[in-house]
């Protein structure tokens, strides 16, 4: 992306998958951003083990944990601009997404939850930060999800029709270029199955299957990933979004409890090409249908694996599959650099969400904005 002389900002991101918080040092001008810097800090074990028990926690955990990321954000916050050598007092916002405990879009009364208090980022860095962006998306009528799609169009509006398909703790996608209508949706699990499977096989030890190495150890059984796909979620309709729980452990255990302990490689590549196998699914349903598409721009720890990406280039083709990293953004830097752009956004008072992707009544500016002073 072309340097500008826009404003800086930093976004965090703490996601599904609940591996640690990602950052993003962006510039952002009118029409342009720039991701200057970025990493990701790994959470301790026990503090990933409390977040992802989170959602069946009593209050008083809850409570303690709110404040206790919020904490741990602060500390990141502030290491990270320090190692850049970026004064705080120069960024006009920090974007925290927060993290999610549960997300109800379908709910009679829809809710959702995200915690990682802001209060400690706004005392440490005396930066205005924004957070908490999908309750006013829901109050307006919408799903409080997929957010991102705000950056896909701000990124990407100018340039042919593409797919922007992201794969965090749950996959998402959004239509972004000219001729493209707009769309944006969860296409169903990302990483989250991958990952609760191999925490699972190694008790722990490990919370991802890095560079594919056990799915590329593994024989797909594909029959067994196409039945999946009888799921009510896949054939409905977008507007719509999904909380990690949807995918996580109960429904491990009940469709592949046995073959994770008597054949884990091959559970775990048939988990890889299921979750590649939601997303084509998806596109034959709702995206091809609407446009025509060259190809599938992917962002997210899924652009990290190797054989996911794969199998997303052999179900897509012809479309095709590129990473985000081909346009100079690392696939980990694009969430938080959406939330910093969502906060520039809207502390200048600026609608900054993609209502055409959520169900929005209508473009609003989203989020909770705790002062600098």
């Amino acid at each position: 992306m072309p340097r500008n002389a826009g404003e800086l900002a930093l976004g965090l991101m703490s996601g599904t998958s609940a591996d640690g918080v990602s950052l993003a040092l962006i510039r952002a001008g009118a029409r342009d951003l720039d991701v200057l810097a970025h990493r990701t800090y790994a959470y301790p074990a026990e503090l990933r083990r409390r977040i992802l028990a989170a959602g069946n926690a009593a209050s008083p955990e809850l409570c303690r944990l709110n404040f206790d990321l919020g904490r741990v954000f602060a500390r990141r916050a502030a290491e990270f601009l320090r190692a850049e050598g970026v004064s705080p007092s120069t960024l006009t916002a920090v974007g925290s997404h927060g993290q999610t405990v549960v997300h109800l879009p379908d709910d009679a009364e829809p809710s959702t939850l995200q915690i990682g208090e802001p209060s400690f980022l706004a005392e440490r860095l005396r930066v205005p930060v924004v957070s908490d962006f999908r309750p006013r998306d829901m109050a307006a009528g919408g799903q409080g999800a997929p957010l991102i799609p705000f950056l896909d169009e701000f990124l990407f509006g100018k340039g042919p029709a593409r797919a922007l398909q992201n794969i965090g703790g749950i996959g998402n996608v959004a239509l972004a270029g000219r001729g493209a209508p707009p769309l944006g949706f969860d296409t169903g699990p990302g990483n989250c199955l991958i990952d609760a499977a191999i925490s699972r096989i190694t008790r722990g030890r490990r919370g991802y299957d890095k560079d594919g190495a056990m799915a590329r150890r593994g024989a797909v059984d594909a029959a067994a990933a196409a039945r999946l796909l009888s799921g009510a979620y896949f054939k409905k309709r977008p507007p719509k979004s999904l909380d990690r729980g949807s995918f996580a452990e109960e429904f491990l255990s009940r469709r592949f409890g046995r073959a994770l302990a008597s054949r884990p490689e091959d559970a775990v590549a048939t988990l890889t090409y299921f979750t590649a196998l939601t997303i084509a699914d998806a596109y034959k349903r709702f995206v091809l249908p609407r446009v025509r598409i060259r190809e599938a721009v992917i962002s997210g720890g899924g652009a990290l694996n190797p054989v996911l990406m794969d199998f997303l280039a052999r179900l897509l083709a012809p479309v095709r599959v590129r990473s985000i990293a081909d346009f100079g953004i690392h696939p980990l830097a694009k969430e938080p650099a959406a939330f910093a752009l969502m906060a520039l956004r809207a502390v200048r008072g600026r609608p900054n969400h993609s209502p055409s992707a959520t169900g929005a009544a209508g473009a609003r500016i989203l989020g909770k904005i705790s002062p600098a002073g």
